[in-house]
């Protein structure tokens, strides 16, 4: 389906069945350079399971409109407004990665936004190696090839795709190929320079999840620290052998974790 969002277009899908506003909507904000294919499986579930949903493609990103925003606090911005034009007063919002900062900075700033807040491989900060950043800036190849080799745990390098004959890092890596020419070093940029996780962690008063993986590389525990400390009753579930890009890896475990939290 398509929305309007500060007079652009933006695509959505709705895991396979229309938007009703008698049932708690259910945002998910994709990572960077991505777009809301990422989510079809969690989308597709919870749109049979008690719950308007909505998997947004970015501006400037997938099909919807341009130019991308550029700064986490932006998008936040823009969420919260998407929240608005889809009608509904608040919604769970899904992040992640870069989604995740988006989704952290959407709750905090905009507190009637977020009914939960739900963080996949989520961070304080993710700071961007310079390598993959001059690499993204030059439009390289070899920083689509590093992101799909850090974002994907070791075993699935070369297999554990759910669907038979599909290759996992293969496809992501076309996901980053398509992307408009110069997102990815937008995105890039944006989760480098923000440095407001934690003060927008100290700010959130709704129930928040952190979903890691356990051979997360790009956002290891570590880096999720200043959350633990400044969002009082954080709840986390770690995915064993899964890495970054967990939603692909292990979708079946990152539905039962959302679905086990927004129960409770």
């Amino acid at each position: 389906m398509d929305l309007t969002v500060r007079g652009a277009r933006v695509s959505a899908t709705t895991g396979g069945r229309d938007l009703d506003h008698g049932l708690p909507l259910l945002v998910f904000i994709h990572g960077a350079a991505l777009d809301k294919t990422t989510w079809q499986l969690q989308t597709r579930y919870f749109a049979h399971h008690g719950f308007s949903v909505l998997a947004v493609d970015l501006p400037g990103h997938g099909t919807s409109d341009g130019p991308a925003l550029g700064a986490i606090e932006d998008y936040a911005d823009w969420v919260a407004e998407l929240v608005v034009a889809a009608g509904f007063g608040g919604a769970h919002l899904v992040g992640h990665s870069m989604g995740a900062l988006i989704a952290l900075e959407a709750a905090a700033r905009h507190p009637g936004c977020a009914t939960t807040l739900t963080m996949c491989g989520g961070a304080a900060a993710i700071r961007v190696h310079p390598s993959l950043l001059a690499a993204s800036e030059k439009g390289e190849h070899v920083a689509y090839e590093l992101m799909s080799s850090w974002g994907h745990g070791k075993p699935f390098h070369l297999g554990g795709h759910q669907t038979p004959g599909l290759w996992m890092m293969g496809g992501t890596t076309r996901l980053w190929e398509r992307s408009p020419a110069g997102v990815l070093a937008s995105d890039l940029h944006a989760c480098n320079d923000y440095d407001g996780g934690a003060g927008a962690a100290g700010r959130i008063r709704c129930p928040a999840l952190l979903i890691r993986g356990s051979l997360d590389i790009m956002t290891p525990s570590r880096a999720a620290a200043p959350l633990r400390e400044h969002l009082p009753g954080l709840q986390e579930v770690t995915i064993a052998g899964a890495g970054h890009i967990m939603m692909v890896e292990q979708p079946d475990q990152v539905i039962d974790a959302i679905a086990g939290f927004l129960r409770s």
